[in-house]
C-alpha cells in the first residue's frame, strides 16, 4: 500500500511537471489544459511508466542488494529501467490511440515515429541514471562506514581479549616462583607472597589501559625484578636507565613484565653466569636486552608474551615492534609513543581535527560541482539535439542552457570561495580581520 501511494505522488508530480512543460515550450492551449481528459491521459502515460520503472528499481535492489553491486551492474540496471520504460511507453500509446480513440492497428503502426520515443527515452535515461547512481553510491558509502565500524569493534574486541591474557598469565608464572620459593625458603616465600600482592594490585590497575607513563611502567619493572631476585639473588643483574630521555613517553603496560618474564623462562639463570638485562632508550625506542644463555631443554609454552606485545602495538600504532638476536645479544625495540594530555597539547590536535573537517567538507563542495558542471555538459546538448530534432523552429533549449549555466557559474563562486567584487577568499580575510580586532581590543 506503502509503495502504490508513493507510486501515485510521484506519478501526480510528474504529470504536473510534463504539462508545464507542455505549455511552456509546445504552445499547449490553456483551454486544454483545464480539461480533465488532458490531465487523465497525461496521468494515464505517468502513472504507468513510473509503476514499471518503480517495481523494476525495486526488483533491482532486492535481487543485487546495492551494497553488493559495482558500477557495471548499476549501468545494466539503468540500461533496463530504459528499455522497460521504452516497451511500457508503447503499450501506452497502444492503449490510448488504439482502445481510447478507436484508431485501427494498422494505422496506429503505420503513423508510429521513432521521433514520438525520443523524450521519453532522454527523460528516462537521465532520471535512471541519476537514481541508479545515487543509490549506489549511497550504498557504498553505508557499506564502507559499517566495514569501519566491524574493522573497529573487531579490533577493539581482539585489544581487549589480548589485555585479558594479561591478568592469568602473570599469576601462573607468579605462583610457579612462589612454589619454587617455598620449597627453597619458607621466609622468603613469606616476603615474595607480601611483594606479589602490591605487584598485582598494579596489575590489576594497569592491564585494562591502553598505554601507561614510561616512568611507571619502569618502577613497576624493578619492582617485579626484585621479587625475582628474592629468588635468583646474584644470578641476575639488572640495569636500568639513571635518566629518562622522554620522560613524557607511553609505552603498552606491562610489556616490560612480559618481556623479563620471557628472558628468565628461556635463559640459564645461575651464579656463575649471571644473566645481565639491560633496559635503554634509544630513537624514540625502548630497548630490552640480555646476553643469550639458552636453555638447552625449553618446554613449549603458550607463546602469549612477545605475541601479546606484538599485537598489542599493532592496534595503536603503525610503528612496529623490533626483534633482534645477533652477537649473542637478545633484544627487543618497544616504540615510545606520546599521548597528549594538557590543554596546551591539545591544541594542535583541534586545529588539525578543524582543518582535516575544512577540507573534508571542501572537498564535498568541489564533488558536487563538478557533478554539477558535469550534469550540465552532458544534459544541455541532450536537449539541444532533442530540440533540433522536434521542433527547430523555436530554441527552446536556450533557456535552461541559460538558467542552469548561470546556477553553475555561482555555484562554481561559492565554491572556490570568490567574490565577483570583493576579489578571493574574501569571507576568510575579513573573519580574520575581524578576529584580529577583537583580539586587539
Amino acid at each position: 500500500m506503502n509503495f502504490l501511494l508513493k507510486i501515485l505522488k510521484i506519478s501526480l508530480s510528474i504529470t504536473a511537471l510534463i504539462i508545464g512543460l507542455e505549455i511552456l515550450f509546445e504552445g499547449l492551449q490553456f483551454e486544454e489544459f483545464l480539461k480533465f481528459e488532458t490531465w487523465l491521459i497525461y496521468f494515464f502515460y505517468s502513472f504507468i511508466l513510473t509503476l514499471i520503472n518503480g517495481s523494476y528499481f525495486w526488483w533491482f535492489g532486492a535481487k543485487i542488494r546495492w551494497e553488493n553491486a559495482n558500477l557495471r551492474k548499476v549501468l545494466l540496471g539503468a540500461f533496463g529501467s530504459v528499455v522497460l520504460t521504452l516497451i511500457g511507453y508503447f503499450f501506452c500509446r497502444l492503449l490510448h490511440y488504439v482502445v481510447y480513440e478507436a484508431m485501427p492497428f494498422q494505422e496506429f503502426i503505420a503513423r508510429e515515429k521513432m521521433v514520438f520515443y525520443l523524450f521519453p527515452l532522454l527523460f528516462t535515461t537521465i532520471i535512471s541514471l541519476f537514481f541508479h547512481l545515487i543509490y549506489f553510491y549511497k550504498a557504498l558509502q553505508e557499506k564502507k562506514v559499517k566495514e569501519q565500524k566491524i574493522i573497529a569493534g573487531t579490533a577493539s574486541a581482539k585489544f581487549d581479549a589480548l589485555k585479558n591474557q594479561l591478568d592469568p598469565h602473570f599469576l601462573f608464572n607468579s605462583l610457579n616462583v612462589l612454589s619454587a620459593l617455598i620449597e627453597e625458603s619458607p621466609e622468603k616465600a613469606q616476603k615474595f607472597t607480601s611483594a606479589l600482592s602490591k605487584v598485582y594490585r598494579y596489575v590489576l590497575e594497569q592491564k585494562n589501559k591502553e598505554l601507561v607513563d614510561l616512568e611507571e611502567e619502569l618502577k613497576f619493572a624493578k619492582t617485579y625484578m626484585d621479587l625475582l631476585k628474592m629468588r635468583f639473588e646474584d644470578a641476575i643483574v639488572f640495569n636500568l636507565p639513571s635518566v629518562l630521555k622522554n620522560p613524557g613517553s607511553k609505552i603498552v603496560p606491562l610489556s616490560l613484565q612480559l618481556l623479563l618474564e620471557n628472558t628468565i623462562k628461556h635463559n640459564k639463570v645461575n651464579s656463575e653466569n649471571p644473566l645481565e638485562i639491560s633496559i635503554v632508550e634509544e630513537d624514540r625506542k625502548l630497548v630490552v636486552k640480555n646476553n643469550l644463555q639458552p636453555k638447552g631443554i625449553l618446554r613449549r609454552g603458550s607463546g602469549v608474551g612477545l605475541s601479546n606485545i606484538k599485537q598489542r602495538y599493532f592496534l595503536l600504532t603503525d610503528r612496529m615492534v623490533e626483534i633482534d638476536n645477533a652477537n649473542n645479544i637478545f633484544s627487543v625495540k618497544l616504540p615510545l609513543l606520546t599521548k597528549i594530555v594538557t590543554m596546551e597539547k591539545q591544541e594542535p590536535v583541534y586545529v588539525q581535527q578543524e582543518a582535516y573537517l575544512r577540507a573534508r567538507k571542501q572537498v564535498k563542495a568541489e564533488r558536487e560541482f563538478y557533478g554539477n558542471l558535469t550534469s550540465y555538459l552532458i544534459v544541455i546538448p541532450v536537449l539541444g539535439l532533442f530540440n533540433y530534432l522536434s521542433y527547430s523552429e523555436f530554441m527552446w533549449v536556450v533557456f535552461p542552457a541559460i538558467g542552469w549555466g548561470i546556477g553553475v557559474f555561482f555555484h562554481g563562486l561559492s565554491v572556490f570561495n570568490h567574490n565577483l567584487l570583493l576579489g578571493k577568499n574574501w569571507e576568510e580575510r575579513k573573519i580574520k580581520e575581524l578576529m584580529q580586532k577583537d583580539k586587539n581590543n
